[in-house]
């Protein structure tokens, strides 16, 4: 069986260079005469492997020195806990934007710490728009801000980010390198690393390192993100492989151009998906024009069992993973980096097919 192009929203298509990379490196890694994941990760082949790869994501996202940057483990529902006990003082309070199941997940989960102020939602229309955000919007005594800046789900993303002086902490897990930020812009960027960045099993983390060393004295140690910055990612085993392949996706990013150059292949991407569904008859976005996500696109068809067949015909034409989460149906395209244009446009002609085959 020949590869299919995989819409899946995560763990998502990995770049097939990076996997080929991989299966070459698989049983014996240059020079080391074992695999990475047979490794010490207190060995020399791998430091550089795992400082390599911090190293790439400094110079493609232009990370200055007052960041730190480190992986670690739990997938990034792991820090749904790790930002408060970590940014939260005791008896202290912080602001959430509601803009999805991702974001709600990690609001409930803060209660548990301090007070929490959702200072703007969506979820009255099913989070099919993102709120505008502004600074009088932020609660005198909030700690920090915290935003989810793309949501995989609802297929919608942040605008522009408000000129607060608190610390606004993003979860990027589904639109992480997909375009430029201004990392001076957050306090803190975390992102799992099953969307854009490599296997399931590794977060990223960016941190403003005056945010370090105010974890809270119930915070367990591996909870504690300066635990990690101090022990360079390595205060115990980390997930070695995944960290290897992530740097190998983080090779593979620079050699195309960085993120400058995925950026302008994926607006091209999501144009001619966006582009297409607007002038169907059959197909539609429930998502509001300017909050539309350039990496998770949803379509209804608005008939649920057409829907299904969609689903189904699609698979067999080799577009796998297209149905809409449960919780809003439909199909959902998840068109993150390792997607190719000449993907989508397959699809494009497959739903230009299926619109004319039942009308």
């Amino acid at each position: 069986m020949s590869r299919v192009y995989n819409f899946s929203a995560g763990p998502s298509a990995l770049p097939e260079a990076v996997l080929e990379k991989a299966a070459k490196e698989m049983v014996e890694y240059p020079g080391a005469g074992m695999s990475v994941m047979e490794m010490s990760h207190r060995s020399k082949e791998y430091e550089a492997i795992i400082y390599g790869a911090i190293a790439n994501v400094r110079k493609l996202m232009n990370i200055s020195d007052d960041y730190e940057v480190m992986f670690v483990q739990g997938g990034a529902s792991s820090l749904f806990a790790m930002v408060p006990l970590n940014l939260m003082s005791d008896g202290g309070e912080a602001d959430y934007v509601n803009t999805g199941a991702w974001s709600d997940k990690a609001i409930k989960e803060a209660k548990k710490f301090g007070k929490v102020n959702v200072i703007a939602s969506s979820k009255e229309d099913n989070y099919t728009w993102y709120p505008e955000l502004t600074a009088d919007m932020i609660t005198p005594k909030a700690e920090y801000l915290h935003i989810t800046s793309n949501n995989t789900i609802y297929g919608t993303k942040v605008g522009t980010l408000p000129k607060i002086n608190v610390p606004i902490i993003a979860d990027m897990s589904s639109n992480i390198m997909s375009e430029v930020v201004n990392v001076n812009e957050y306090g803190m960027i975390y992102a799992g690393a099953q969307k854009n960045l490599g296997p399931a099993g590794v977060v990223l983390v960016i941190i403003r390192k005056d945010l370090l060393g105010k974890a809270r004295s119930i915070c367990p140690t591996m909870f504690d993100f300066k635990i990690h910055a101090d022990n360079g990612s390595m205060y115990n085993t980390p997930p070695t492989y995944g960290i290897y392949v992530a740097g190998l996706v983080f090779e593979w990013l620079l050699e195309k151009g960085g993120i400058e150059a995925q950026q302008a292949e994926n607006y091209a991407k999501a144009d001619l998906l966006y582009g297409y569904i607007e002038e169907s008859t059959m197909y539609s976005s429930p998502v509001k024009k300017e909050n539309r996500s350039i990496m998770n696109i949803p379509f209804v068809i608005g008939d649920e069992e057409l829907e299904k067949k969609f689903v189904k015909e699609a698979k067999a034409a080799g577009l796998v993973n297209l149905a809409g989460h449960r919780s809003v149906g439909g199909m959902r395209a998840s068109i993150y980096n390792a997607m190719p244009l000449a993907g989508v446009q397959v699809l494009v002609d497959f739903m230009k097919k299926f619109e004319a085959d039942n009308k």
